[in-house]
């Protein structure tokens, strides 16, 4: 599997294209919003030859699904996210309004399917959905076992966590979640979080105040 990292929009956001040995792709967190934003995933897409399966939402708050009505467009693929993010759905312009944008496409065919503990297949690539709620209310990481990787949206970032004061944060239940499900796999795995640098999971065992 190789991994080409975006980040997108005045909030940066990291989207993650997964790419198979067969140069079929998942798209984790489309998030593009400016019109050269765009073209730079369909650029990457088309000059390497590739055909997007899957698209998925780690969460629904808007930052990390401003692309996701581009990408039903462009390739006809909805994104699938948690049911319990349906709500989000719901208020994507207010969400956008509150944080000074003012014109968002709404998507038209989210898939709201996964739940924790489904498996995404695409040729070699096998992610396990881990829904760990606190920062969204259904809020879904995608491991890689073969690859030693976490796609963690934003529930965990290098030295911190997903900030848990907007629509459906629990601070409990995020730090219950990363510390039964994320510190519990192999402390090489290498975190690669919704905004900012990658981290691994022994860093954040060791070194992260907020999970002491």
């Amino acid at each position: 599997m190789k991994i080409k990292t975006f980040t997108f929009n005045d909030l940066g956001v990291n989207s993650y294209l997964l790419i198979s040995e067969l140069n079929n792709c998942i798209l984790i967190d489309p998030s593009c919003y400016y019109p050269e934003e765009k073209e730079e995933l369909k650029r990457f897409i088309a000059d390497n030859g590739l055909t997007l399966k899957r698209v998925l939402n780690t969460h629904l708050h808007f930052d990390h699904a401003l692309g996701n009505r581009f990408v039903e467009e462009t390739y006809g693929i909805g994104a699938e996210c948690s049911a319990p993010e349906k709500f989000l759905l719901d208020r994507m312009e207010m969400q956008a309004e509150m944080f000074g944008y003012s014109s968002v496409e709404m998507p038209q065919q989210s898939v709201l399917t996964l739940k924790d503990g489904d498996e995404i297949t695409v040729d070699e690539i096998t992610l396990k959905v881990l829904m760990i709620p606190g920062h969204s209310t259904g809020g879904l990481a995608f491991y890689a076992p073969k690859n030693g990787c976490l796609f963690a949206g934003d529930i965990i970032f290098c030295g911190s966590i997903g900030r848990t004061d907007l629509w459906g944060g629990d601070h409990n239940a995020l730090i219950s979640g990363i510390q039964n499900k994320l510190m519990s796999l192999p402390e090489n795995t290498v975190i690669f979080c919704g905004h900012g640098p990658k981290t691994n999971v022994g860093q954040e065992k060791r070194s992260n105040p907020y999970l002491a």
